[in-house]
Order: C-alpha cells, then structure tokens, then sequence
C-alpha cells in the first residue's frame, strides 16, 4: 500500500486496495450505528479505527472516513461535531485540542487535471497537518497538502487551499489570513462580548 502514501499517481480500485478499505469500513459503519449512550464501545471502535487517536477525543457520528480513519493521527481532546468527512487516502494528522465544526472536509486525495487520466480514474494523495488547539469552522473544506499552524481559527465555509500559518484568522474561498491573534482577543471572544474576570482567572 505504499503507493497511497507516495504522492504517485495510481489506481485506487486494484483488488487489494479495494479489500483492505472495505474492511476499515465496515468498522467505521459499525461506529455510525452506536446509540447515543454507548460511549464506551465508540471509544473501543476510535481505537480500533485510527492509525492513532489520544485520550478525550470525540467524534459525533455520522462520521464519514475513506478509510475509516486508517490513516488518521489524533491528539488528545480533539472535538469533531456531525458530518466531518476525512478523506484518509493517505495521512492526515490533527493536534492537541483541535475543533471541528459541523460539516468539515478534509480531503487528502485529488485528481488530475487531464480528463484522459481521470477518466482511467487515476488518483494521488498528499498528507494534510493541521495544528495544536485550532478551530476549523462549519463547512471549511481542507484540500490535499494543506498545513495549518497552531492556534489557527478557519472560518467557517473556507476553503483550505495553501498553507496557513500559526495564530491568525484565516476566512473565504480561497482562504486567507484576516489578522493575527491579538490582544483584543483576550478582551473580547464575540464581537462586543467580554470575557469575564472570572473566566480571565482560569487562564492564568
């Protein structure tokens, strides 16, 4: 399976490819019908699923993955509302403490831009590296070989398409950074909303 991992272009439907796949995904069917309450056999399921996934992280089905999350890296605490959509032909590795709204995509796997090639259904795959403690917002969409700093916010409906760096906003299609992190942020977390002197205390 080197070949998914290599950045080459290749044939995702071979027999081998397609047998390994459908057996991660059968674990994968199996998470999407766990009830509610079964928080203990989704988290047996994540282990199972994942190339790794750390301590508290959750995922809210459904949950849809091109090889069940095979080639995912989780870090500890990472939050994912309903409908992210991980296309893992090959790596994708999020970090510590990430968020993902409602309805994300990321995608490792393209397609040539020569209709003769996609037409034989030719495919490549680069890794996607999203950092420690970002937020990516509903509806963002992260393309193949996308790297995102830590700290970052992506707003939501952007779409990923170059590198973004640590510690700013980054919004729209394409994506691009708004403004940094700032002071302004330690005041205020929505529009004219301060941040409590209570809650300031539990950042110390």
């Amino acid at each position: 399976m080197d070949i998914l991992h290599s950045g080459e272009l290749y044939l995702p439907n071979g027999d081998d490819i397609m047998e390994e796949q459908f057996r991660c995904l059968e674990r994968l069917y199996d998470y999407n019908q766990t009830r509610p309450l079964e928080q203990e056999k989704r988290q047996k399921l994540l282990k199972e699923m994942f190339a790794e996934i750390g301590k508290g992280c959750y995922i809210e089905p459904p949950f849809r993955a091109n090889w069940g999350g095979k080639h995912c890296h989780f870090g500890k605490n990472i939050y994912a509302n309903f409908n992210l959509t991980l296309v893992d032909d090959t790596h994708i590795y999020v970090g510590d403490n990430t968020k993902f709204g409602p309805n994300v995509t990321v995608a490792t796997a393209g397609h040539p831009i020569l209709p003769k090639l996609r037409q034989q259904a030719y495919q490549y795959n680069f890794p996607v590296h999203i950092g420690k403690n970002c937020w990516i917002g509903a509806g963002a969409v992260i393309v193949p070989g996308v790297t995102i700093g830590d700290n970052t916010v992506i707003g939501a409906g952007s779409v990923v398409t170059k590198d973004i760096p640590a510690n700013v906003v980054a919004v729209g299609n394409p994506c691009r950074v708004m403004r940094e992190i700032n002071d302004r942020d330690k005041e205020y977390y929505f529009k004219d909303r301060k941040i409590s002197d209570e809650i300031k205390e539990t950042l110390k």
